[in-house]
C-alpha cells in the first residue's frame, strides 16, 4: 500500500462575488479531483489549533501528523534545518523576506508595503542581494543565509524571542508600528532598504516592470525544533516534494527524504509535472511508502490577490499532478490512499492566512465511499465529517485508526 499526501497550499477561499459566489476552488475546472470525489470520504478538518497563527508552519506540522502546541517553536527554525543551519540552543532564527516597499516617503517607517515576494524574486536575484546585506549589515551575533526566492534567513546568536509581523499579513498597509521593537533588528532593516533600493540590479528590475527588492524584513522567530522521526512514529518511509524551504526543513527535522525537482520554484509556473513524476518514482522506485507533494502557487496567487491565476493554479494541480500521480500509480499496479486537502485558507478577500477548517478529500484506490458530486469547501462542509485535531488526520490516511466525527 501506497500513500500520497497532495497539499494545495492555501487553496480554501471564501465566496467570491466575481465568480458568482463560488470559491476558487468551485470555480476551477478540475475532472480529477470532482472524479475521486465520488468514491472518496469529504470532510472539514482543522489545521491550526485555536488560538495559534494560521501560519503554513503550524498547519503543515498538523497534516504531516505533528502536534503544533507540542512542535511548534518558529517557522524560521524550520526553514534553517532546510538551509542546513546547525542551530545552537540559543540561537534564535528569524525569516528576511526581501520585499517591496513604497520609495516616495522620506522616513522608513512611513513607507507602505506592497509586496511580500518582490515579484516572485528569483532565488539567483535574490542571492546576490542578500549578499549586499551580508557585506553591509555586518554585525558580530547576526548573520545571514541565502534561502529560496524571497525568503531568507537571519540568525542571531544569544538572542531573544519577539513578537513581529509576517509581512503577507500588512500589504498595502503603512509599516511604521509593525517594525520591530528592538533596536538592533529595526536599524538593520532601515539600513537594508539603503543598501537595496538603489542596487544595481533593482534598478535593473524596475526597468523591467518588476518590483523592486528593496528591504528586509524579519518575522517568524523561533528556536530549535526537535521533531521525532517521522519513519519511527509512522513505521512508514516518507519523501517530501516541495519547493518551499519551510517544508524541505519539517523533512530534515522529521527525517524525511527531500527531493529536489528541477523548475520546481513555489509560483504559479512551477514544474507540476516533475513533481508528480518524483512523487511516482520514490513510491515505485526507490522504496518509500509515502509521499508527500506540496505546492505553494495556491497560497501565492491569494497573497496576490489575483482570483484568476489562483483558479489555474488548482486546475494546473488537477490536471498535473492529481491525475497523473494516480494513474502512474494505478498503472504500476500499486493500491494506494491519497489525500487532499489545503494546509489552511488564503481568502482573496484579505489576502492573507484564516484559521478556518479546511476541506480534505480521502480516495482509497481498493474501495469506494460514498462520496459527493464535486470536491470544494461547500461539498465538504455538507458531509458532516469534521476532524477537529488536524494532526490525527494522517493516523486516519495511515488507517492506523478512525478520526473523524
Amino acid at each position: 500500500m501506497k500513500y500520497v499526501i497532495v497539499l494545495c497550499d492555501g487553496m480554501a477561499d471564501e465566496p467570491i462575488q466575481e465568480l458568482g459566489g463560488r470559491t476558487p476552488l468551485e470555480a476551477a475546472a478540475t475532472p480529477n479531483m470532482d472524479r475521486f470525489a465520488q468514491d472518496s470520504e469529504i470532510g472539514m478538518v482543522r489545521t491550526v489549533p485555536e488560538g495559534m497563527a494560521p501560519g503554513s508552519d503550524t498547519a503543515n506540522l498538523s497534516v504531516i501528523g505533528y502536534d503544533p502546541q507540542k512542535y511548534y517553536t518558529g517557522r524560521s527554525p524550520l526553514e534553517a534545518l532546510s538551509i542546513g543551519v546547525d542551530m545552537e540552543p540559543t540561537d534564535v532564527s528569524f525569516r528576511c523576506n526581501i520585499v517591496t516597499l513604497t520609495e516616495d516617503e522620506q522616513a522608513y517607517e512611513d513607507r507602505v508595503i506592497i509586496d511580500h515576494s518582490s515579484d516572485e524574486i528569483s532565488t539567483e536575484d535574490a542571492a546576490v542581494l542578500v549578499e549586499a546585506l551580508k557585506d553591509g549589515l555586518k554585525k558580530d551575533g547576526y548573520e545571514f543565509y541565502v534561502g529560496t526566492s524571497y525568503r531568507h534567513l537571519l540568525i542571531w546568536k544569544n538572542g531573544e524571542i519577539l513578537e513581529l509581523t509576517p509581512p503577507h499579513d500588512i500589504l498595502t498597509r503603512r509599516i511604521g508600528e509593525y517594525l520591530p521593537k528592538d533596536n538592533v533588528l529595526r536599524e538593520m532593516m532601515e539600513k537594508s532598504y539603503q543598501i537595496l533600493s538603489n542596487h544595481p540590479l533593482n534598478l535593473e528590475r524596475k526597468k523591467k516592470g518588476l518590483n523592486p527588492a528593496n528591504s528586509a524584513w524579519f518575522w517568524g522567530a523561533g528556536t530549535r525544533p526537535m521533531l521525532a522521526s517521522f519513519e519511527e512514529k509512522n513505521k512508514k518511509k516518507g519523501a517530501m516534494i516541495s519547493a518551499v524551504d519551510l517544508l524541505k526543513g519539517i523533512a530534515v527535522g522529521a527525517g524525511m527524504q527531500n527531493i529536489y525537482v528541477e523548475g520546481a520554484n513555489g509560483g504559479l509556473h512551477t514544474n507540476y509535472a516533475g513533481k508528480a513524476q518524483a512523487a511516482v518514482d520514490a513510491l515505485t522506485k526507490d522504496g518509500c511508502d509515502f509521499a508527500y507533494i506540496h505546492i505553494e502557487a495556491p497560497d501565492e496567487m491569494g497573497h496576490q490577490g489575483n482570483v484568476q491565476n489562483k483558479i489555474k493554479s488548482i486546475e494546473n494541480i488537477d490536471s498535473y499532478i492529481i491525475g497523473p500521480v494516480a494513474e502512474s500509480l494505478k498503472n504500476a499496479g500499486e493500491d494506494f490512499r491519497m489525500l487532499v486537502l489545503p494546509d489552511h485558507p488564503t481568502p482573496i478577500s484579505v489576502r492573507t492566512h484564516t484559521g478556518e477548517p479546511v476541506p480534505y478529500m480521502l480516495y482509497d484506490s481498493r474501495k469506494a465511499e460514498n462520496g459527493m458530486e464535486t470536491y470544494d469547501e461547500k461539498a465538504a462542509s455538507k458531509t458532516g465529517i469534521r476532524v477537529e485535531e488536524g494532526y490525527t488526520l494522517i493516523d486516519h490516511l495511515f488507517e492506523n485508526r478512525r478520526t473523524t466525527c
